[in-house]
């Protein structure tokens, strides 16, 4: 059983207690960075100082990138899966030609 620990973070000036499995502190606390480091910059490049605004656009980015990064593996699995069909298909002439099944 994984052993659960208390952390605390801070996200747009409030702190957060949680309750995590200890191999998920180190990538918390990295997203927890990310997103402070994102409204820092939304705050000065856009003059943004509502923190419900800033933390909208901050969650608009951060899905826009899960979901690009989904595209992306899917057609790069559809690229493996028609490379696969064609590998296969090649080495079904070169069996059928040297008389081997």
């Amino acid at each position: 059983m994984e052993e659960k620990i208390k952390i605390r973070v801070s996200i747009a000036d409030r702190v957060y207690p949680l309750t995590v499995n200890s191999d998920q502190e180190e990538g918390i606390r990295a997203a927890v960075k990310k997103i402070e480091a994102m409204t820092l910059q939304l705050e000065e490049n856009f003059a943004m100082r509502d923190k419900q605004d800033v933390l909208a656009f901050c969650a608009l980015q951060f899905a826009s990138q899960v979901e690009q990064n989904r595209i992306q593996n899917e057609e790069g699995l559809d690229n493996s899966k028609e490379k696969l069909v064609e590998f296969n298909k090649s080495l079904d002439t070169i069996l059928l030609k040297y008389h081997i099944k």
